[in-house]
C-alpha cells in the first residue's frame, strides 16, 4: 500500500510499506494492505511503518490519517525527530 505523511512545512515520507501503526485518539491501530476505508484523528504517539529496508518509526504530535483504496495519507501537525 501507498503511503504519504505531509505536515504543513513538508513531505515527510511517501513509498510503499507493508503494514502502518498510528497512535489513534482512543488507542493505537494498525493498518494493513485492503484495509477497509477510514479516516481517524491522530494523538500525539509513535507512527511506525514497515517497508522493505526494515521497521521505521517516527513521533506524530497529532493529526487526521485517511485510509482509501491501499493508499494511506497522513496530515501530521508536526513530526518530531
Amino acid at each position: 500500500m501507498h503511503l504519504e505523511i505531509i505536515t504543513p512545512d513538508k513531505k515527510v515520507f511517501e513509498g510503499e510499506v507493508e503494514s502502518a501503526t498510528f497512535p489513534g485518539t482512543d488507542g493505537s491501530f494498525q493498518v494493513l494492505k485492503d484495509h477497509a476505508p477510514l479516516i481517524s484523528s491522530l494523538s500525539k504517539g509513535d507512527l511506525v511503518y514497515q517497508d522493505t529496508d526494515g521497521t521505521h518509526s517516527l513521533v506524530v504530535d497529532g493529526g487526521v490519517v485517511e485510509v482509501l483504496n491501499n493508499n494511506v495519507i497522513v496530515l501530521a501537525e508536526s513530526v518530531l525527530d
